[in-house]
């Protein structure tokens, strides 16, 4: 008996709050994964937390162990908090700015009458005449410095007092405005040097600034995710007893009955019972154009009523509807951090305390080579300042978040953000053949009637095709499902018949009347038919050979113990997916096609869409899937698969990355790493534009960060940035990084 024990885990997610940097993210990320049994991944761009725990653990746990850490948290709810905009910063940054403006302009004009004081001061001396050791002026710059560092900035001073243990990126900016504005008392008490107060003003205004701007690029980032969210309707119109009741949505429970009515979102997964509409999916499949739907037809939430009322029987709600699945999906994407973020996280936690080190060696060297100290405090304060990681915790998570979004409009839903990264890896991409690259659907490929002459039963085609959709549309069967469908949008009508009998692996069998005489009619496979007729007309054998070849099925009829018609039914090729492997072609990536169909289907489908025949594998078990992926890996290949099957989800575990198509099964979807919305397989393509975008952007802005900081922090050691521009350039970078992940959402679609 195995000892290894299967634990079942639960996804439990948080808003935090007091995060800046990703030394907050990291003290937060290590504070819960002390939590027995946990393993959490914290998310700066969204202000939340992503973890897995043992099913039946107290969340209690967690937000205490996030407390701890000296932050707040709370359950996330449906995510809304997370694209927020605090007002409260909005009243900081505008009274932090109604006292800097003044503050700056005393303290220019403080400078520029300096030798005014210094000259009044000498002359009281040579006549020896005590002079007071302060500056009014400075006293009023103080006093009005005052409230903006202590007051408006008591959000950082009481995030660094908490974070006193592991240094963030608040510790630097406490320290930097704290000790300007105590240089500035001390210097202005005594007459021992300049007043720097203003620094430590303009610092915690830009920094408010800095975050307030942030704040408002990042809910504009998380805009597409906070759309998707905002899908389902908050109220629904349920009838019970015969009576329309609007109550919350919370209140809809399976087997209800719900009124849609025209130009209302689709409250919950279901089929239609009442009325027939037009169905807008566009948001949530980027299907182009609306779909008719009457009585049976299957609806999903968040999709859009166009025409008519239509009532629909609820099927699945809640957290259990195709979008809850969709948002989850998103969500926790956002939450998981992909390899080049980790790196950047691993820097930004040794980062804080390098650079406290390196402004205490800045301000020993400069005091210590015979500088003053308002030079060697000035050095040091502008060193703490330029230095702010903010930039580094924020290149990666922002472009993630941009990304999801961007992809969950366009019909790419990423379950792991480090997908991207690997996608613009990806040299070998493996296809299912059914439901992959054809639809999956059976439809009627051909129809064949044989020209009998005297031979046959006198019955006109008209009659024969009146017969046949008769007799298939009381079959359930995949085959005749497509027979009844195609001969019902051709118009042809149905009539009664008698002594209806279906067989299994055999056919449908009725009596008919045509004209003065009731005839046996068969519809059945090729085998049944030859056992009931005498033989079959050569252009019907002719027919069969054709369809076989090419993987289709045949549905013989058969009237009076004469075969008549054939009817040729068989999958769809994708109307994309010739398209799709050229465009996998120009970027150097090989496709392989392996399928448990026949060897001649899979063939046909090969040819028609340019996969080389030596690259087809038929007639494969899920284990010869798995076996194939893992021998391409060992050869060095990092291989996609695409799916949608249950015999896929193995192997779709096995690739290096992996996408199943939304029209797929569920074990399909949750093993895939991306979900394809759309009923294209071009989506295949643009989420590889969206991979490569997204990971462009992010190397973009790492490269910035780090350069801002290379070469920043030796501008500032050499005393050559004043902490107020320091202030200015560090709260810049950040916007600057948050705007350029912005760029991933330009253009409305990701084109193929």
């Amino acid at each position: 008996m195995s000892d290894t024990q299967v634990v079942d885990l639960e996804q439990i997610d948080l808003s935090i709050t007091g995060m800046t940097c990703s030394s907050c993210v990291g003290r937060v990320e290590k504070s819960l994964n002390e939590v027995p049994g946990a393993k959490a991944s914290v998310n700066l761009a969204t202000d939340s937390a992503h973890i897995l725990i043992p099913r039946g653990a107290n969340p209690k746990d967690l937000i205490a162990a996030v407390a701890k850490a000296g932050y707040s948290a709370k359950l996330r709810g449906d995510g809304y908090e997370s694209f927020s905009h605090s007002r409260a910063m909005g009243f900081r940054l505008i009274a932090a700015i109604f006292l800097t403006i003044p503050v700056i302009t005393l303290s220019m004009w403080h400078q520029l009458h300096m030798q005014v004081d210094k000259f009044i001061l000498t002359q009281l001396d040579s006549l020896n005449i005590a002079a007071p050791l302060y500056s009014p002026t400075g006293w009023l710059v103080i006093a009005l410095s005052a409230p903006v560092v202590l007051l408006i900035g008591w959000p950082i001073h009481r995030a660094a007092i908490k974070n006193i243990t592991h240094p963030s990126m608040d510790n630097l900016i406490s320290l930097g405005s704290l000790t300007a504005l105590i240089w500035s008392i001390y210097a202005n008490s005594t007459g021992n040097g300049d007043i720097y107060s203003e620094v430590g003003a303009s610092v915690v205004t830009f920094i408010v600034l800095g975050r307030y701007l942030e704040s408002r690029a990042k809910r504009k980032a998380g805009s597409s995710l906070a759309h998707l969210l905002s899908l389902t309707p908050k109220q629904v119109i349920i009838i019970r007893g015969g009576q329309e009741i609007t109550a919350p949505i919370a209140n809809l429970v399976i087997g209800d009955h719900c009124l849609v009515k025209a130009g209302q979102a689709i409250p919950t997964d279901g089929i239609v019972v009442q009325g027939s509409s037009a169905i807008d999916n566009s948001l949530l499949t980027g299907e182009s154009l609306p779909i008719d739907v009457q009585a049976g037809a299957s609806v999903i939430a968040g999709a859009i009523n166009l025409n008519s009322p239509i009532v629909i029987e609820a099927r699945r709600v809640g957290s259990d509807t195709e979008l809850a699945r969709i948002t989850k999906m998103v969500l926790t994407a956002q939450g998981e951090k992909a390899p080049i973020q980790r790196l950047a996280d691993r820097i930004s936690n040794v980062f804080v305390p390098i650079v406290i080190a390196l402004a205490i060696a800045t301000f020993a060297t400069w005091y210590g080579l015979g500088n003053s100290l308002t030079e060697s405090i000035t050095a040091s304060v502008a060193l703490l300042i330029i230095a702010c990681p903010c930039a580094l915790g924020l290149a990666t998570p922002v472009a993630l978040l941009v990304a999801s979004g961007k992809g969950a409009t366009n019909g790419i839903i990423l379950r792991k953000t480090s997908s991207l990264e690997i996608a613009t890896k990806i040299d070998t991409a493996i296809f299912d053949k059914t439901g992959t690259l054809t639809t999956g659907v059976m439809k009627v490929q051909n129809i064949t009637i044989a020209d009998l002459g005297a031979a046959g039963p006198k019955i006109s085609t008209s009659d024969l095709l009146i017969a046949v959709h008769s007799l298939e549309h009381e079959s359930s069967h995949p085959i005749a499902v497509a027979i009844s469908k195609s001969l019902r949008e051709q118009g042809i009508a149905r009539k009664k018949f008698t002594d209806y009998v279906e067989s299994a692996g055999m056919g449908i069998a009725a009596r008919m009347q045509f004209g003065d005489a009731q005839m046996p009619v068969l519809i059945g496979t090729p085998a049944s038919i030859r056992r009931a007729t005498v033989s079959l007309h050569p252009e019907l054998e002719e027919a069969i050979s054709s369809a076989l070849s090419k993987g289709n099925s045949v549905a013989l009829v058969a009237v009076d113990g004469v075969a008549m018609a054939l009817f040729e039914v068989g999958d769809s090729l994708r109307v994309d997916a010739r398209e799709t492997i050229a465009a996998l072609k120009e970027r150097s990536i090989e496709s392989w096609l392996i399928s448990g169909d026949s060897q001649e289907a899979a063939k046909q489908i090969a040819e028609q869409v340019g996969i080389p025949l030596s690259n087809v594998i038929a007639q494969a078990t899920p284990d010869q899937k798995i076996a194939k992926v893992k021998e391409l890996r060992s050869s060095g290949r990092r291989v996609l698969m695409i799916g949608d099957g249950i015999n896929d989800a193995a192997a779709l575990s096995e690739a290096d990355l992996s996408m199943a198509l939304g029209t797929g099964t569920d074990t399909a979807i949750s093993s895939a790493d991306i979900t394809l919305m759309r009923p294209t397989l071009a989506t295949a393509i643009a989420a590889l534009n969206l991979s490569a975008k997204t990971l462009r952007t992010i190397r973009v802005n790492l490269g910035w960060a780090f350069i801002y900081n290379v070469i920043g922090i030796p501008i500032a050691a050499f005393g050559l940035l004043n902490p107020m521009y320091a202030a200015g350039a560090m709260a810049m970078s950040s916007l600057l990084v948050v705007l350029n992940s912005l760029r991933i959402n330009r253009g409305a679609t990701l084109t193929a």
